[in-house]
């Protein structure tokens, strides 16, 4: 690399585990014009930064040419393929069982930019406009199942979409799911148990003084850092 490295870059052990992923043609493909390894790290850098794709810096490829390999990638599900794999490789070193039993289920709801555009709504509780991210974990905080949402949407609406996300990634093993009192209600109910869930909504203390940790709820609020 003849340019002066960013701290967005990926490193030599990263490559070497997400590049048999990435890699959809030859190396040598004559429409291969720049390194794979650099079009990921243009990639990398408009996820690192927010920035948008016309501000890619001029030591990187191409901000098209990033985009439009992006798709390709996004296209052929290889960012599902890899990070299930990491997940069942840190679960087997973890001592668990490849395939989570249990799922933990939260939001959160992140300030809008121009980027946003139609998906912004306004969350009255965080008082907060903008999208929601809505996020289904194992219990060790690895990734199963994600869906954006405008920031007025209600977490117990995302239930169904996210069951049928979290079995499709786990094969169906999942069989509880933790929530805080937003999913309280019938209808989430129902919905987890149609895709083979039964959802379990971890209660607030009836005197709650200050800052309470919720049990499981740590693994979701750490997903996001």
């Amino acid at each position: 690399m003849e340019r002066k490295a960013n701290p967005s870059d990926v490193s030599d052990d990263e490559w070497a585990f997400v590049a048999p992923y990435l890699t959809l043609m030859k190396e040598d493909a004559p429409q291969q014009e720049h390194s794979l390894r650099e079009v990921f790290n243009g990639l990398r850098y408009i996820v690192r930064t927010g920035a948008q794709w016309r501000m890619m810096p001029n030591d990187l490829p191409p901000w098209h040419t990033v985009y439009q390999q992006t798709q390709r990638w996004l296209k052929a599900g290889v960012f599902e393929d890899m990070v299930r794999d990491l997940r069942m490789l840190i679960r087997e070193i973890n001592d668990r069982m490849p395939q989570p039993r249990a799922a933990i289920l939260d939001s959160r709801t992140v300030q809008s930019t121009p980027e946003s555009g139609a998906r912004a709504g306004y969350d009255g509780h965080k008082r907060r406009k903008g999208s929601k991210v809505h996020l289904a974990v194992d219990t060790l905080g690895q990734l199963l199942a994600v869906l954006v949402t405008p920031a007025n949407e209600q977490d117990r609406a995302q239930v169904a979409a996210l069951a049928e996300q979290i079995q499709e990634a786990t094969g169906e093993s999942v069989e509880v799911a933790f929530a805080d009192q937003g999913y309280t209600g019938d209808q989430p109910a129902a919905d987890a148990e149609a895709h083979g869930i039964r959802l379990e909504v971890v209660k607030l203390p009836t005197a709650k003084h200050g800052f309470v940790l919720l049990p499981r709820r740590w693994v979701v609020e750490r997903s996001f850092l």
